[in-house]
């Protein structure tokens, strides 16, 4: 199921926004749009390393008498190839098991979180931990739908960067659309990074002007985040070294999401492109 992404469907306006994303992304992409309309509050995802237990918050089981009418007419409008999600094994009678084979998960920024604590750049323990375990990326929408023409990759240096910046390339090659490389030099020089990329195969894009890579070598990282488009889809590893470690999973998080309310799509430590 490496060709599908996995939507969690939500039957409410904001669900709605983050489902035509998630058809977008497969628009755009070519694959298969994968719905899962829950009738529980919880279910499981039984990765490698661990069984992450999803908790989901009552709104995602509201209305359910005209839940996959809505996902359907919404479908219908793009033409996009799609299916729903029967689970055919439940550790409880309430608990269903959600396979973990999928090529993309679209998660909203947080799950089960009171909506009276969800603020733009806050993402949720429950996303996080998918984000930990998956071999998939993880999209993650902008609050209201929106469409993006270009991508743009925060390359850092680090394993799970050069991994960002595959799945960069691999979209652009899916969409037809331009690629950026978004990097904060850190006190380094560039030659430090181009090593890096040319250590992986990964600079020849570069040096053919296929690839246009941002380097920011003054000023503040969160200041320099100004040059990346509003309407850009960003790549991001979840770990890495410097400051793109911090922001992905540390203090940091918060803030680079308030900063860059783009749609985001962020590569776990065990992603894998097989």
């Amino acid at each position: 199921m490496k060709n599908q992404l996995l939507h969690i469907f939500r039957n409410t306006p904001f669900g709605r926004e983050t489902f035509l994303q998630s058809i977008y992304f497969c628009k755009m992409t070519g694959l298969h749009l994968k719905v899962f309309i829950p009738r529980h509050l919880q279910f499981l995802m039984y990765f490698s390393r661990e069984v992450v237990t999803v908790d989901l918050d009552k709104s995602f089981l509201r209305s359910p008498e005209t839940a996959k009418q809505h996902a359907e007419d919404l479908i219908r409008e793009t033409g996009v190839d799609a299916s729903f999600l029967e689970p055919k094994r439940f550790t409880a009678s309430t608990l269903p098991d959600i396979p973990v084979d999928f090529g993309f998960m679209t998660c909203p920024r947080t799950i089960s979180d009171l909506s009276s604590k969800v603020g733009l750049g806050y993402i949720g323990p429950r996303v996080r931990a998918i984000i930990k375990n998956a071999a998939f990326p993880v999209l993650i929408p902008t609050a209201v739908y929106k469409e993006w023409k270009h991508i743009v990759v925060l390359f850092g240096g680090s394993a799970n960067a050069l991994n960002a910046f595959r799945l960069g390339v691999k979209l652009q090659l899916l969409s037809g659309l331009p690629l950026n490389l978004f990097t904060y030099a850190e006190n380094k020089p560039k030659s430090y990074y181009e090593k890096i990329l040319e250590e992986h195969d990964l600079f020849s894009g570069i040096q053919s002007g296929g690839v246009e890579w941002q380097f920011v070598e003054k000023g503040h990282f969160r200041e320099g985040l100004y040059e990346v488009s509003h309407d850009a889809l960003v790549i991001a590893g979840a770990y890495g070294h410097g400051l793109i470690k911090e922001i992905l999973f540390g203090n940091m998080m918060e803030e680079i999401q308030t900063i860059l309310p783009n749609n985001l799509v962020i590569v776990g430590p065990h992603y894998s492109e097989d």
